[in-house]
């Protein structure tokens, strides 16, 4: 028996066709991925399946009920995570719980045993602001949420970005667990682990499906999309001797707990430095001083020359910074946000006007010059954010997790971008969730409970630790984290 079936959907917003002519079907049962590109249409499904949206053609049934006809029966019978945090900040763990469940006729009592095994990871904290946890344990939190009902489907949009490798490797195991109760899961992923993990996958592409089969069959057939060739990059004679940053003995202290504990560690001109660390390791906070956003508690650093605790105004002058939230205003068009930034930066006119119509070339953007940002893809919208970033030519740019969710060949385009800031002279302070993109950077440094427990090369600390890649090196140290849910 399927439990999803799906005929002949079309979804259109104006003139994009979102979903065109999609069909497919997916067991009892079964562990099920859509995959593909940003603006593939995937969003789309989900929310149609969820019956939060009509379908414009075609027809689909979950559970055996229609998603258009049924939307009761089918709203009761589904669990969903959508792809933005579909928890309340402002409520506690315990409150978010309650709400849900009362969403839908039940109590945390009644469905307590479903989820069980996820919420107790979490129970202990069931009086923190969910705006508080770390991305592992909103993770965890949003799923008991999607569960707290006893679904018999589980919709899945990307729930991992933004979350460490260790945590991503936790929630599929608890998705293990729930197939076994016979739970139907449908997931997309950007993370090529966690698509072998399902069973079949369809793979969607500007609205169509081009492939449904085995992981490893879908990956194999469109390695162009989903694998490209690596990036090289020869770090040599681009950096410099000069450093850009210094730090020494920095510590953050909120009451007795320390976020960051005593790091030190210095970064060369024209360096791509990556700063990894599971959620809560320290390494926002640690940003967040670098980049004047917060002053230490103990210890000294210079960015760019300048010191930390007594220039930061000066440090916000002379840097790029992209956050881990979206740093443009989606109300403005493309032109709009670069003159806005621009201005902010103290930037001319005339220089402006310049280097704003060589940059919409540079990202093939002139003929969206005037387009909404929030109407582009998440993948331009991102590109668009790291090249505003360093659009006055900063000394410095940080990028917290600047490519969380997009997929592997617009990560591709986007670490050439950065490459190209690098041979520029541009030091690149670059966090990350993705281990290839770790294996891109000049050095890394790696924070287990707010201390740097390891820093080199990628290749040096393979061979320090013995491991095959940067995924096993960072799984290997973030397993000895003896602090959570910080």
């Amino acid at each position: 028996m399927n439990a999803i079936e799906v005929h002949n959907i079309s979804k259109s917003y104006g003139k994009v066709k979102a979903l065109d002519d999609v069909s497919f079907t997916v067991g009892k049962g079964e562990v099920f991925g859509l995959i593909g590109p940003d603006g593939s249409g995937k969003t789309t499904m989900f929310r149609i399946l969820c019956s939060l949206l009509c379908p414009e053609a075609g027809s689909a049934t979950v559970d055996g009920f229609d998603v258009v006809r049924k939307m009761r029966e089918v709203r009761c019978r589904v669990g969903y995570m959508p792809g933005r945090f579909s928890l309340y900040q402002d409520l506690t763990v315990e409150e978010n719980l309650k709400f849900f469940a009362t969403l839908f006729g039940t109590t945390v009592e009644e469905g307590y045993d479903s989820i069980k095994a996820i919420y107790s990871q979490i129970e202990r904290f069931k009086d923190r602001k969910a705006g508080a946890l770390s991305g592992g344990m909103k993770q965890k939190l949003a799923l008991s949420c999607a569960l707290v009902h006893q679904p018999s489907v589980l919709f899945l949009d990307e729930p991992t970005t933004g979350v460490d490798p260790v945590s991503r490797k936790e929630l599929w195991a608890m998705l293990g667990s729930l197939k076994e109760r016979d739970i139907t899961i449908v997931a997309s992923t950007p993370y090529l682990d966690e698509v072998r993990c399902c069973e079949r996958v369809a793979f969607l592409d500007r609205g169509k499906v081009r492939g449904i089969d085995t992981p490893d069959r879908i990956l194999s057939e469109f390695a162009d999309i989903f694998n490209p060739p690596g990036i090289e990059h020869e770090s040599a004679g681009k950096v410099e001797n000069e450093n850009v940053i210094e730090v020494e003995h920095l510590v953050k202290a909120f009451g007795s707990f320390h976020a960051v504990d005593d790091i030190s560690f210095s970064v060369k001109k024209g360096e791509i430095f990556g700063f990894l660390g599971a959620n809560g390791a320290g390494k926002t906070t640690a940003m967040h001083m670098l980049t004047g956003l917060n002053q230490p508690t103990a210890g000294t650093g210079r960015v760019a020359g300048y010191d930390i605790r007594t220039q930061y105004e000066q440090i916000k002058k002379h840097i790029g910074y992209m956050s881990q939230k979206f740093s443009l205003y989606e109300d403005l068009t493309v032109a709009e946000n670069i003159r806005l930034f621009a201005g902010i930066y103290g930037m001319s006119d005339a220089e402006i006007a310049r280097k704003t119509n060589e940059l919409l070339e540079q990202l093939q953007f002139t003929e969206h010059k005037n387009t909404l940002v929030k109407s582009l893809p998440l993948g331009w919208k991102q590109k668009l954010a790291f090249s505003v970033s360093i659009f006055h030519e900063p000394g410095v740019v940080f990028l917290d997790e600047p490519t969380g969710g997009v997929d592997p060949a617009t990560r591709r385009q986007f670490w050439e971008l950065i490459y190209a800031a690098a041979a520029r002279g541009i030091t690149v302070f670059v966090t990350t969730h993705y281990m290839d993109e770790a294996e891109y950077c000049d050095r890394i440094s790696i924070m287990v409970d707010g201390k740097i427990k390891a820093m080199g090369t990628p290749d040096a600390l393979k061979k320090e630790f013995n491991q095959p890649d940067m995924d096993h090196v960072f799984t290997h140290l973030a397993r000895q984290a003896t602090r959570s849910g910080d």
